[in-house]
């Protein structure tokens, strides 16, 4: 496989951890922070040379909590490790309490150029439930804001939340429609284990919504979200024309990215790798000159051939039927071509311009699909 053009840093750094996040997070832990940078620029240093990628995404827990001095010297060692390709697009995640014109103008001058807003809802007692630490209206002035720096400014939303009712996410789509987003997120609450509110849910102190109710808001995302300019290129994700997630599009085309961070995945030639999800353990092992390396997986042609399949099909675009049969493994192509009439036939897939794509009937239950596809 080629050398990656795709880079992701995770930075682990929250106020507090939100009730449904299971990823590496740490919380009230900010004397840790120049430990971190220092660590992370250690891991990208093991490049042993300056690798030029596409995009740049810098996640968390919450990228933009780092104080101005550490994040400053972040953005340098990546700047000066994976240097940016001539219109590459580099993303950060933020919180929207942190966005103002100090830190936009930071991470405009670094050489960011798109900002997603991890806001969840402009609801209060839905950001309540979901341990937001910001406000509806702080989440309103950080688009605007940040829409004033950058042309590409995405937001994530939450639906499906327990109390939730189809008018706070009329509400909520309501408020992105009327701000100047280039890209918008919505996300079913998913109950992840090692999560709060799985366990809350396992023990009777919360409710999960409905499936009917949860699939009438995702429809009505898809209808108002497409009404108003934005186009519906993944199940869970809408942009404006040309400003669709370039970065993402890396895992749905199954590609190659570096990984760099606690709890940071990477696939660099046929292995995927996960750095240790403990954010004290990574910083260990980078500290004594080991690998922050705790889980590895080589996959064969089969697996991968699969997994481009499976992951492809999230674009609403499909999968190029003719690439795939001539790049992928036979028995995985045929294994694939065994199930496809099944899902044909139920109205889930259908053939477009030579691509296999889900129907309006398959994209609300895609996720059940891909089990006959391993």
């Amino acid at each position: 496989m080629s050398t990656p053009k795709a880079a992701y840093i995770h930075v682990p750094f929250c106020h507090a951890r939100c009730p449904y996040c299971s990823f590496t997070v740490v919380a009230n832990r900010l004397d840790w922070v120049d430990r971190y940078v220092e660590a992370v620029t250690r891991e990208l240093a093991t490049l042993g040379r300056p690798h030029v990628v596409n995009t740049i995404f810098i996640g968390g827990g919450t990228p933009t909590l780092l104080p101005r001095e550490p994040m400053e010297r972040l953005l340098e060692a990546i700047r000066r490790w994976l240097p940016l390709s001539d219109g590459g697009e580099w993303s950060i995640e933020a919180n929207p309490q942190d966005i103002d014109q100090d830190l936009c103008l930071l991470l405009r001058d670094q050489g960011i150029n798109r900002i997603s807003l991890g806001g969840q809802s402009f609801n209060a007692a839905k950001l309540r439930t979901l341990g937001r630490d910001h406000t509806g209206d702080q989440l309103a002035r950080s688009i605007d804001t940040a829409a004033g720096w950058f042309d590409e400014v995405s937001v994530d939303l939450i639906f499906g939340v327990p109390g939730e009712d189809m008018e706070v996410w009329k509400s909520d789509l309501s408020m992105v429609t009327s701000r100047s987003l280039s890209h918008v997120s919505t996300y079913g609450l998913t109950y992840e284990k090692g999560a709060l509110f799985w366990g809350q849910l396992q023990r009777g102190q919360i409710v999960a919504a409905a499936e009917e109710l949860e699939l009438d808001m995702y429809l009505y995302a898809i209808e108002t979200l497409t009404e108003h300019g934005l186009n519906h290129y993944e199940v869970s994700n809408f942009a404006k024309p040309g400003s669709e997630c370039v970065h993402n599009q890396t895992y749905w085309q199954g590609d190659a990215w570096f990984g760099f961070g606690p709890g940071a995945a990477g696939f660099v030639g046929d292995t995927r790798s996960v750095n240790h999800r403990s954010t004290q353990k990574y910083l260990e092992r980078m500290e004594n000159g080991q690998s922050p390396i705790a889980e590895s997986q080589t996959l064969d042609w089969s697996m991968r051939t699969r997994e481009r399949f499976i992951f492809g099909m999230r674009q609403l675009k499909g999968v190029d039927w003719s690439a795939l049969t001539r790049s992928g493994d036979p028995q995985a192509i045929a294994a694939i071509a065994q199930q496809l009439p099944k899902h044909f036939a139920l109205g889930f897939m259908e053939w477009h311009a030579g691509h296999i794509r889900l129907t309006p009937q398959g994209l609300p239950i895609s996720d059940s699909l891909w089990v006959d596809y391993w």
